[in-house]
């Protein structure tokens, strides 16, 4: 059960990597305003989709109470609590299309509200954000911005060898801390408004940085509170991902990676943004420091690594024994240079 007007790509990636047979929305799961990928997806994954918009299915179910869905109908114990649309496949594919061909008005109001934000957010252009004294020394190094967009996990692992050998500053934002998780590393800096990183994460030692409204009000701030976490406080406008680029860019990274960050529309409007005023001022003020990791994976060169080359010495080893093993005027000769080796050292 979800209530997520406009299913996105991402919420829909994680609910199949549940293995869920069935979800019922209680909100429209494409309102229509965009091309949301997020429906077919699920049900080209097998999966039964319901929309039921209104329905009372929160106040009514809790955690795991056994239920039967028939066809749009949700059952519990004979009474039926709810009932709502399927959605399929085919008609999922024409009304993508349809969209897809409406996509220029979704375009041109989002366009429109990013000039209208972009004076009120010019602090992220201007350097005015204040940013607290951290433990995590930025200063020279690389930082490895994570958020959990589309192609984080794919990402990282091609980053694998970049960041053995170059050991960046590696920064969670919010979700992408769980990301980091899930590759076997471990995020230095955890920055966002805490709402969506999980207790595991934020108890991982990192530096917590809780991004705050421009007011200084931080809802997010009550949760490390509550479990008793050490953490900053930075009241900015815009996103957390843009408050985590800028805050390494101002503790003076060499270079910005970034995984997982929106850049396309389509992306941007997934996220339920307006408008991408703090995006562009972001990548603005940036310049050359900040690129994507698909670039990096593509750019980078590991060359050998410690362990293959030590791995080369003690195969190298094994053939020159087994060499000389095998041959018995070699065998004469290096006894031979043994006995000498000895009388010099009067063993």
């Amino acid at each position: 059960m979800i209530d997520h007007t406009n299913i996105d790509r991402i919420a829909a990636e994680e609910l199949i990597a549940t293995g869920a047979e069935a979800v019922v929305n209680v909100s429209s799961s494409s309102n229509g305003r965009y091309p949301n990928p997020g429906p077919l997806l699920l049900t080209q994954a097998g999966i039964h989709l319901v929309d039921a918009p209104g329905a009372p299915l929160f106040e009514e179910l809790k955690d795991g109470d056994p239920v039967t869905i028939d066809a749009g109908r949700v059952i519990r114990a004979g009474e039926e609590l709810a009932s709502g649309t399927v959605l399929e496949t085919e008609a999922l594919v024409l009304q993508l299309e349809e969209q897809r061909q409406r996509v220029d008005d979704a375009l041109a109001a989002f366009a429109e509200n990013t000039m209208a934000h972009l004076r009120q957010e010019g602090d992220l252009l201007t350097g005015r954000i204040e940013f607290p004294a951290m433990k995590t020394n930025f200063r020279d190094r690389h930082a490895l911005i994570v958020v959990r967009g589309t192609t984080y996990y794919r990402d990282l692992k091609a980053l694998r060898a970049y960041i053995r050998d170059v050991r960046p500053v590696i920064v969670g934002v919010d979700g992408g801390s769980d990301a980091i998780l899930e590759v076997g590393l471990k995020p230095d800096v955890v920055v966002g408004d805490m709402d969506s990183a999980s207790d595991a994460a934020l108890r991982t030692g990192a530096e917590l940085v809780v991004h705050a409204y421009p007011d200084g009000t931080a809802p997010g701030r009550q949760r490390l509170l509550d479990l008793g976490l050490e953490h900053t406080v930075v009241p900015a406008a815009g996103t957390s991902q843009d408050v985590a680029m800028l805050m390494a860019y101002e503790k003076g990274s060499a270079l910005i990676v970034s995984v997982g960050a929106h850049f396309n529309l389509i992306e941007f409007l997934d996220r339920s943004r307006e408008g991408m005023s703090s995006t562009f001022l972001t990548r603005l003020r940036l310049g050359e420091t900040l690129v994507d990791a698909k670039g990096v994976s593509r750019l980078y060169n590991p060359g050998v690594g410690g362990m293959l080359f030590a791995l080369f010495v003690v195969v190298s080893l094994v053939l020159v024994v087994v060499v000389i093993a095998s041959s018995e005027p070699l065998r004469d000769f290096v006894n031979l240079v043994w006995l000498k080796i000895r009388v010099l050292l009067g063993l």
